[in-house]
């Protein structure tokens, strides 16, 4: 009977003693390290680059959208550009046609402003004399920064006796009142509007002498300068190339301003009767005319010319900060 029990348990001892056997090996044994896992983060979707076109458009459309005030003043530029194209197509009248039945009209559905001490419609008159007023003022601003802004640039860059020429000239111009430096070039050339342009060019230099000879001497030691002077580049170059396109965003904004000088410049002359000449029509002559009737109660004579010219003043002072923002590179978005 023992030996019967014997048998059966040595069996279960056996089973028993190959589990343990395992259990130990299976301790002993160093599993490999599992791999590690790192997380790789998904590509971030990128904007399409833009050309330069579309993103200058784009920097636009973002300076506009943002400041009000500056998409009022290019909604009005807008409006005085049209009108100094197209106004003198789309007038109801001509300007210079004169209906002596129809002297002195007040404003009605027939003449929106009126009519003058010859019947001539001041619509019309208003709107062609646009393409007069901006034509002076953009032809001034470009020459005297063809002269001003240049030379500036110049004797900034340079120094020397570039810079003493320069400096003295604009000094001698800056010890005149300007509209009477302005009232003497047109009475000594004749009234004309080229000598018109030229008067307002000059009595503008030192403004844009200054502000570029200001700019150009702070820059002329700048790195990049440096860097294009190590380069190889010619002084010339560096001057066309470096210089200038880093002073050019600074005469802009002096540009847009001076502008609304130009205008009044000329409507100045012409009031004083140094300007353009009858029967032309421009804002200044027009309220000059229109100032000897406010008496006897025509006053829509000079107010609506005035109006045009209080507008366009007011839109090139506003532009100033927009242009400045749109021209200017460190205030890219």
């Amino acid at each position: 009977m023992s030996s019967i029990a014997t048998d059966r348990a040595d069996p279960d001892a056996a089973i028993g003693a190959a589990l343990v056997q395992a259990a130990s090996v299976t301790a002993d044994t160093v599993l490999p390290p599992e791999p590690a896992t790192t997380f790789t983060p998904p590509p971030r979707p990128t904007a399409p680059r833009q050309s330069g076109l579309a993103a200058t458009l784009s920097h636009i459309r973002y300076v506009l959208s943002e400041n009000l005030v500056t998409g009022f003043a290019f909604a009005l530029f807008l409006l005085i550009v049209l009108a100094a194209v197209f106004g003198p197509a789309l007038v109801p009248y001509d300007p210079l046609a004169s209906d002596t039945v129809a002297a002195l009209k007040p404003p009605s559905a027939q003449h929106w402003f009126g009519t003058d001490q010859l019947g001539r419609d001041i619509f019309s008159r208003v709107v062609v004399a646009t393409r007069l007023d901006f034509g002076i003022a953009v032809a001034s601003v470009v020459l005297v920064f063809l002269m001003g802004g240049l030379a500036g640039v110049a004797a900034g860059f340079y120094g020397g006796w570039t810079d003493r020429i320069v400096g003295r000239l604009a000094d001698t111009i800056m010890a005149f009142p300007l509209f009477v430096l302005a009232m003497g070039i047109v009475a000594a050339l004749g009234n004309t509007v080229q000598n018109i342009v030229l008067a307002t060019a000059i009595v503008n230099f030192p403004l844009y002498a200054r502000v570029a000879r200001a700019e150009a001497n702070v820059r002329r030691e700048a790195g990049f300068v440096e860097a294009a002077r190590l380069s190889g580049n010619s002084e010339f170059r560096i001057v066309s190339f470096q210089v200038l396109p880093n002073v050019f965003p600074i005469l802009v904004v002096q540009m847009s301003l001076t502008m609304g000088y130009a205008i009044l410049n000329a409507a100045g002359l012409s009031f004083i009767g140094l300007g353009v000449r009858p029967p032309t029509a421009e804002w200044g002559i027009m309220v000059a005319e229109g100032a000897a009737f406010i008496v006897s109660g025509e006053w829509w004579i000079a107010l609506f010319p005035g109006l045009a010219l209080m507008i366009a003043v007011f839109c090139f002072n506003l532009l100033g900060d927009g242009v400045r923002d749109i021209v200017d590179p460190r205030r890219r978005t």
